[in-house]
C-alpha cells in the first residue's frame, strides 16, 4: 500500500458527519445551525432562512432538550466520531500508511471549519474525505460539501488533490458487517421461526422532492443497502423499509416507523428486529428514537418482543471497512482524474442551492 502514495505527500483523512449537543445548554444553538442549512429546509427568499431557524429553535429546544435528558443529557456522537477517527488513524498505521485523520461536523462542533483550518495548518497535500453516511443524500452528503464549499470559496484555501468517497451503500464489507449484527442479535429471539421474526430497516426521511425533482439517490442507495443485507441473510426474514425524524409539513419518504410497528403489530407481528440502516453511530435517532420512543410503541400497540441492532460505532469490522475505502480510493484515484461525487454533481445541477463543486 505504501507505493500508492508519493513519500513527499501528506495524507489526511476528513470524516464527515452531522454533530450533535453535547450538553442540554447546546441543544438550542444546535436546532439553530439545523434549521438555518438550506439543505434541510428550503425557502424561496434566502433572507428568512435565519429568522425562520430562529424561529424553530427557540420552540423546539425545551421538547428536544428533553429528550436529550433521556439518553444521559446529551449526544455521544462526537465522543463516538472522535473515537472512530482514532481507531481509522490506527488501522491505517498498521497497514503502513500513514495518515492524519480529521473531524468535521455539520452542525455542531468540531466544526467543518475548524477541520479545514488544522488540515491547512498540517500542510496536509492528499484529502480523502470520507462522509459516515452511507448512502448519499442532498441533506447530509450534499450538505457537507456544501459547507466545505462554501468556507473554501470565502477563504480562498486550495484543497489540493482531494477526491470524496460519495458513497459506500454497497461496500461489501460493510454489509457483510451489518448483516453479522443483525444475525447475532436475532439470536435473542424465543422463536427462532425466520417467518415470525420481521427485520425493520429505519432510515433518516428526507423530502420526497428531493428524489423526484433533484436527483437525490438516496432512497435508490437505502434500498440497495436493504437488498444486499437481505441477501446475506439468505432472504429468510420477512422485512420492511421505513423511515424516521422527519420534520416540517412537506412530504417525506414513507412509510413512518411508528407506522409500521402499528401495521405490523395489527396484522400479528409480535417479534420485531430494529436496524438503524442509515445510522453509523449511536445519537437521538438510536438512543431515543428507536430505544425509547418507538420501544413505547411497540409496547403500546402489544408487541412481545422488540430488539434494535446497534449501530456500527466501533466494531473492528467497520473500522476496517473505512480504512478498506480510503486504500481503495488511493488506488483508483491513483489511475485516473481526481473527481468530485458524481451524485453531488448531479444534483447540483439542479439545485441552485449548491456551490462551487469542490474540484473546480
Amino acid at each position: 500500500m505504501s507505493d500508492q502514495i508519493n513519500n513527499e505527500e501528506k495524507l489526511g483523512v476528513l470524516l464527515l458527519n452531522l454533530g450533535g449537543p453535547e450538553t442540554l445548554a447546546d441543544v438550542r444553538p444546535f436546532l439553530y445551525n439545523l434549521f438555518a442549512d438550506p439543505d434541510i429546509i428550503r425557502l424561496p427568499f434566502k433572507f428568512l432562512q435565519k429568522p425562520l431557524a430562529w424561529l424553530i429553535s427557540s420552540r423546539r429546544h425545551k421538547k428536544s432538550s428533553g429528550y436529550y435528558a433521556q439518553i444521559g443529557g446529551g449526544s455521544p456522537l462526537r465522543k463516538i466520531t472522535d473515537e472512530q477517527a482514532n481507531e481509522l488513524r490506527e488501522e491505517l498505521k498498521r497497514r503502513n500508511l500513514k495518515a492524519e485523520v480529521y473531524v468535521a461536523m455539520r452542525y455542531w462542533h468540531p466544526f467543518t471549519e475548524k477541520a479545514l483550518e488544522q488540515i491547512e495548518k498540517d500542510g496536509i497535500t492528499r484529502l480523502i474525505i470520507l462522509p459516515l453516511y452511507p448512502q448519499f443524500s442532498i441533506s447530509t452528503t450534499g450538505s457537507s460539501l456544501n459547507r466545505i464549499n462554501e468556507i473554501t470559496n470565502k477563504t480562498g484555501q486550495k484543497l489540493a488533490n482531494q477526491s470524496v468517497i460519495c458513497s459506500w451503500q454497497d461496500d461489501e464489507n460493510y454489509i457483510r458487517a451489518l448483516a453479522s449484527m443483525i444475525s447475532e442479535e436475532l439470536k435473542g429471539f424465543v422463536n427462532q421461526n425466520p417467518s415470525d421474526i420481521h427485520l425493520i430497516f429505519s432510515a433518516h426521511s428526507v423530502p420526497v422532492s428531493y428524489v423526484e425533482k433533484d436527483g437525490d439517490p438516496y432512497l435508490a442507495h437505502t434500498q440497495e443497502t436493504v437488498k444486499l443485507v437481505m441477501e446475506q441473510l439468505d432472504n429468510a426474514y420477512p422485512h420492511t423499509l421505513a423511515f424516521q425524524s422527519k420534520v416540517g409539513p412537506v412530504k417525506w419518504l414513507e412509510p413512518s416507523t411508528e407506522q409500521t410497528i402499528r401495521q405490523l403489530a395489527n396484522e400479528g407481528v409480535s417479534q420485531m428486529l430494529l436496524i438503524p440502516i442509515s445510522f453509523v453511530s449511536e445519537h437521538i435517532e438510536t438512543l431515543y428514537e428507536l430505544d425509547i420512543l418507538y420501544k413505547g410503541v411497540a409496547d403500546e400497540v402489544g408487541v412481545k418482543d422488540y430488539r434494535r441492532v446497534s449501530a456500527l460505532n466501533c466494531r473492528p469490522e467497520f473500522i476496517s471497512t473505512l480504512a478498506d475505502l480510503v486504500e481503495k480510493e488511493l488506488t483508483d484515484s491513483a489511475r485516473q482524474q481526481l473527481n468530485i461525487c458524481p451524485y453531488y454533481e448531479v444534483s447540483c445541477q439542479k439545485n441552485t442551492l449548491c456551490k462551487t463543486p469542490t474540484n473546480k
